[in-house]
């Protein structure tokens, strides 16, 4: 039998083989055009690169087939804010679909996804790491000109994904069950009716007892010139949560504002967000919020094109002035890499962060991010939660006797390989503050990463 190292081995071999066979598909044809898009970051999510179109006449006409491949090497010097344990692993993620297109006005798709980390001892895998072979996506598409009606298992993402996204960087990216109708094209809004699907590794992915998220979601890009505007209401309705006085009831939660994305002439673009959210879980009242500015130049006319971006995030957190009310921001369902540095620690309650920020296109298809964060508790009152909403640095009776969580600075490229291939490279570096590091989190930090994504699409012609 093999030894446990060199099962791993022979595993991450068999990963970097799907990229170098992805990559000899990529040579192997007539070079593609230039990439239409941006080459700048503009920071997460945005998913550079696209799918290579190849032929084969064994695919109907009325069928797609596509793969999606992503191997991702990580090191951390300090899991679980323990000085010494370092780890090195692989996250690999193998997804491939089939759409159907049986009528003009139906499409149908289906997707699984396959993901590991190996490597890595299972007491250290995070529930976003790992899911074995199991349904990622399965829906129906009802469409005509000015509606899409969505049924099924699918993907929701809107505005810059703060509040409701994906989270495409983490191995097991969300999905939803239920209904999403989109009105519009260049003004629409998308009416939804929901459950987010929760993650079982070795079972079947599924949601809990009926459909619990609901919202409508508008995108007006035409009413304002260069500038988008956002209007959102959601609404979580659980049949069963535990209030801070330990009685069980209902919760409704609505979350309601707005994002503003635009640009201004001379080179100046901006994304401002503002939420609120009103009430009740059990018999606790809920009153929170959140929002964050966004303000970044850019020098198109000199070599290098570099963007120079400022941010201020705040989300509330609980002060407990009054017993009977919840005033920590429910972050609801984000996509969170990067939010608050590279090292994905916190989530997007009870904080606040300033952070500088400088992207640079040194040459084509090449991008490169350098930036530091200041982070800080929004009230010494309320614990630390991290990027899935979980509190994980309990505040004692009397407070945090600072709000210092401490800051970090992160160093990141990205290359797109004609227009298929995209590499990704990284650092990123924690410095704890006096608020972790003297309630027994002060280990700093280091996470680095080297990833390579191919995908692919096959069609008739």
């Amino acid at each position: 039998m093999l030894m446990e190292s060199e099962k791993i081995g022979k595993n991450l071999w068999c990963c970097r083989g799907f990229f170098i066979l992805g990559l000899m598909g990529c040579l192997s044809g007539i070079v593609p055009p230039a990439c239409a898009q941006s080459t700048q970051y503009k920071e997460y999510p945005q998913n550079l690169g696209t799918y290579q179109p190849l032929v084969s006449p064994l695919v109907p006409s009325w069928m797609t087939l596509d793969i999606d491949l992503r191997a991702r090497t990580e090191a951390q010097t300090a899991i679980n804010y323990t000085d010494g344990n370092a780890q090195v692993y692989e996250l690999t993620r193998i997804r491939g679909g089939v759409e159907v297109r049986p009528t003009k006005f139906l499409t149908g798709y289906i997707q699984f996804h396959d993901n590991h980390a190996l490597g890595l001892p299972l007491k250290f895998v995070a529930a976003n790491m790992r899911d074995s072979f199991d349904a990622r996506q399965a829906f129906l598409e009802f469409h005509t000109k000015t509606l899409k009606v969505f049924a099924g298992r699918q993907e929701l993402k809107f505005g810059g994904e703060r509040l409701i996204g994906i989270s495409d960087y983490t191995n097991n990216s969300r999905t939803f069950d239920g209904f999403d109708a989109r009105i519009g094209d260049k003004n629409r809004v998308d009416i939804f009716s929901t459950s987010v699907v929760a993650i079982h590794p070795t079972s079947l992915d599924k949601h809990g007892a009926g459909l619990t998220f609901h919202g409508v979601y508008g995108n007006l890009g035409t009413i304002i010139p260069h500038t988008t505007v956002e209007p959102f209401v959601f609404v979580k309705a659980l049949p069963r949560v535990l209030s801070q006085q330990s009685t069980y009831g209902t919760e409704t939660e609505v979350t309601f504002g707005s994002e503003v994305v635009g640009n201004i002439e001379g080179g100046f673009d901006y994304d401002i967000l503002g939420a609120l959210q009103r009430g009740s879980y059990s018999n606790d009242s809920i009153h929170s919020g959140a929002g964050y500015v966004k303000v970044a130049y850019t020098a198109k006319d000199i070599d290098w094109k570099p963007r120079l971006g400022g941010e201020y995030d705040y989300a509330t957190g609980n002060p407990h002035h009054n017993l009977n009310r919840i005033s920590t921001f429910d972050e609801l369902y984000p996509s969170n890499h990067n939010a608050f540095g590279l090292v994905d620690l916190f989530g997007y309650q009870n904080i606040k962060e300033v952070r500088i920020n400088l992207d640079l296109t040194p040459v084509r298809h090449l991008t490169v991010l350098l930036q530091q964060e200041f982070l800080n508790a929004a009230s010494v009152h309320d614990g630390v939660y991290n990027g899935g909403g979980t509190q994980f640095v309990k505040p004692l009776a009397a407070g945090f006797s600072s709000d210092d969580i401490g800051k970090g600075f992160d160093a990141s490229a990205k290359y797109v390989f004609h227009n298929y291939l995209v590499v990704n490279i990284g650092v990123g570096h924690f410095f704890p503050g006096r608020l972790m590091t003297t309630n027994a989190h002060g280990a700093p930090l280091t996470l680095s990463y080297l990833s390579f994504t191919y995908r692919f699409k096959v069609n008739n012609k």
